[in-house]
């Protein structure tokens, strides 16, 4: 990689992170009530997505639907397989329990996103049926067509999840 290609990959991750931290603060802020905090925090998360989306095809990075897929699954199972248990470990070791909670739940959910990624590769250009997403507000568990009863990886009720068309 060249110093630019690292310097674009750097600022891409930074404004990523900005872009979900920005998210967060903004539910806080209307959690608190105040309104006008909230709408800046979401402005700026926008904001830094602009960046990274930016950033991301200035390096080139944004391939074809099957090409991003091939590199979804390779980077979700990275992070179940190879990331995450070292991390859990970690934590664990630490005695930091909220981590643990948190890394665990992130685990669980990534092996199911590489399954859901493989299998849409799998099924990419058939025709297939339409349908929403639903994913959990709490460990970020994500499935097909319906919300469960409840959650299989932190058992939340299925009534909480988020619908994604």
């Amino acid at each position: 990689m060249t110093k630019t290609e690292d310097f674009l990959m750097e600022a891409f991750a930074g404004e990523s992170q900005a872009n979900r931290k920005y998210t967060v603060f903004a539910a806080q802020a209307d959690k608190e009530g105040f309104a006008q905090a909230a709408r800046l925090f979401r402005a700026a998360a926008e904001a830094e997505a602009v960046h990274a989306a930016n950033h991301l095809r200035a390096l080139k990075a944004i391939k074809s639907t099957k090409e991003n897929l091939r590199e979804a699954i390779v980077g979700e199972t990275h992070e179940f397989k190879e990331m995450y248990p070292e991390m859990i470990e970690a934590a664990r070791a630490e005695g930091a329990r909220d981590a643990e909670r948190s890394l665990s739940y992130a685990n669980s959910v990534e092996e199911h996103h590489a399954r859901l990624y493989h299998d849409m590769l799998d099924g990419l250009g058939a025709k297939k049926e339409s349908y929403p997403y639903f994913v959990c507000p709490v460990c970020g568990m994500t499935v097909e067509k319906e919300a469960p009863d409840k959650c299989p990886v932190c058992g939340v009720k299925g009534s909480l999840f988020k619908k994604v068309e």
